[in-house]
This record gives C-alpha cells, structure tokens and sequence, in this order.
C-alpha cells in the first residue's frame, strides 16, 4: 500500500486530540498493509510538534512553510499538489467546519471518493470505513476501489494511541507556492473560555431555545463547570444570538461524540441529533413531554430546565 496521510490542525495552534487518535488509527491500517504514516502540518509551529506526531505512530513529518494557518481552499490545493507527486493512497483529515471546505476540493482534484464523519477505519484485502448516518441509525461500511480516498474522522470516535517516546520521524520542508497561499488566516478570534474544546469534551452540557435568552444559558454554564464540562447549544439559540456559533451543535455545527452528552430545553430535531447521535449516553430535560429529544434519549427529565438544572448541579456539587 502507498503511504497514508494525515492532515495536522493549522499553524501557530496546539495539537488536537483528534491529531493523535487519526495517527492512531492510521498506524494501525500502516502496519497491517505494510505502508508508511505521514503527517502533514503547516507553519514553523508544526516542526515543534513533530516529536508528538512521531509518539503517536508517524513515520515522516511534512512541514508546509507558511506563516499563518490556510485557509482550507490554500489546504485542498497544497494536498492535491503533493499528492500528484506522492499518490497516498489515503488522505485523513479531521472533521470540522475546515475540512468540510477542504476535504471535498480535494476529492475533486484528485478525482478520489470522498467518506466523510468516519468513526472506524478497518484494514483487510479492502481498507474499510465506517460510518453513522442518519443519526446513526445505521451502520455504513465503506470501501472504493480507487488510488487515493480522502476521509474525515470524527473527534473521539477512534481511541487515542499510547504515546512512544522512543519513536522518530523524518521531518522535511514543502515549499509553498504562491497559488497555495493565494488567500490565508492571519489570525483567528475566538471567545476566551477555559473550558474543555466541544468537539474532544467528554461531557456536554447543551441549551437550546429553551434557555428563552442568553441569561437563561448561565444555568447551563454552571452545569457544566461543575461537571468540567463543554458548553454546547442548538442552531435557534445560535441563531438567535444567546450564544457564539463556535458553540452549536448539529448538521451545520460541530459533531460531538462525548461519554455524557445532557440536552436542556432542546427539541431534539433530526438537524441536532445529527451532531450529537454517537453520544454514548444522553440525558434530556425538557418540559415537553412529547418532544423529540426524548427518542434519542437513556434518560429523560419532563421539567422546566430553570427548575430541574440547579437541582442537578447542586446535587454533582455536594458528590464532590
């Protein structure tokens, strides 16, 4: 088998989770298929991570100069030049708004199969991806009889690999062209927060139009500090301005797949749901007693998220 790719987060950032559980997972498909794992980066921030990336199964690091983060178009057009030269055989990427920008352009100038939100890959005679669509009613197992497939994984569905300190990799520069760096992030604002990223958090703790403004996210907020918690939130409250897009969850948001995953006033529309189905356990709290978060529920609470969220942080806080 060609070498395997994998895409690292952009430059001047700290590694990701998701980095390690792709190379993870990536090492393992390499020692069965007999291939070679690269891991690709882009800016001087990523030469400092190449000792991690070696840890955690790369054999070869690939450090594209660039002085900021790309933009994910300047990211599909570096991957597609380099492949020409290289012919990978797989392109893993970590899902997210970027890579649904990115991962798509480079399918297309590659003419590769695109699988995207994967949560297994499994090498044999065919290298196997699996999927959960539909709000993971059901089970998609993939494979293309192609040279090169471009895949997203999912944040935590692929389990993080044990660290080898003993391990090195052999780090080269790509240049840059000035096609690729056409357009670039100098910079990106986000809101200050010490919590846990959504998108690798463990435990969730979500609003939605329930919360009736943004005052009303401050219970979910102390829910989830006391938890340790990601804060979350449904596409009506973003879009109705109580929270920061960066924090939704959902089709057109983040896909999450944490061990506790509790939804307060939330409806529970199938948009939603397709954010947060690979929850391994789900805890609803809605006045509604018909809504439709409580079909995808293990345990549900019919009661006003204002009476029944306090109680439960007060409760976590007297555990402690």
């Amino acid at each position: 088998m060609a070498d395997i790719w994998v895409g690292v987060n952009g430059a001047d950032e700290a590694l990701r989770q998701v980095n390690a559980e792709m190379l993870g997972g990536a090492r393992a498909l390499a020692d069965q298929a007999g291939a070679t794992v690269v891991a690709i980066g882009w800016g001087a921030s990523a030469a400092g991570h190449a000792k991690a990336l070696a840890s955690w199964g790369a054999d070869r690091v690939v450090i594209v100069e660039s002085e900021a983060a790309p933009a994910p178009e300047a990211v599909a057009r570096t991957l597609a030049r380099l492949a020409v030269e290289s012919a990978p055989a797989v392109v893993l990427l970590a899902d997210g708004a970027e890579s649904r920008v990115a991962a798509p352009l480079l399918a297309e100038a590659l003419d590769a199969p695109l699988f995207s939100d994967v949560v297994d890959i499994e090498a044999g005679d065919e290298v196997v991806f699996t999927r959960l669509p539909y709000t993971a009613k059901v089970i998609e197992r993939a494979t293309a009889a192609a040279p090169t497939v471009v895949a997203t994984v999912r944040p935590k569905a692929l389990p993080v690999p044990e660290a080898d300190a003993s391990r090195t990799a052999e780090v080269v520069a790509a240049p840059a062209d000035a096609a690729d760096l056409a357009r670039i992030v100098q910079s990106v604002a986000r809101a200050a927060s010490e919590r846990v990223d959504l998108a690798e958090a463990d435990i969730v703790v979500a609003g939605g139009r329930g919360c009736k403004g943004p005052e009303g996210f401050a219970v979910i907020e102390s829910l989830a500090d006391a938890l340790g918690a990601a804060v979350g939130a449904s596409r009506p409250a973003v879009d109705e301005g109580w929270v920061d897009i960066q924090y939704q969850v959902g089709q057109t948001g983040k896909t999450v797949a944490p061990s506790l995953y509790i939804a307060c006033g939330i409806s529970g529309s199938i948009q939603h749901m397709a954010g947060m189905g690979a929850s391994k356990c789900v805890v609803a709290i809605n006045k509604d007693p018909e809504a439709e978060i409580f079909a995808g529920a293990d345990y549900g609470i019919v009661a006003d998220l204002f009476e029944a969220v306090p109680l439960l942080e007060a409760a976590v806080r007297e555990r402690k």
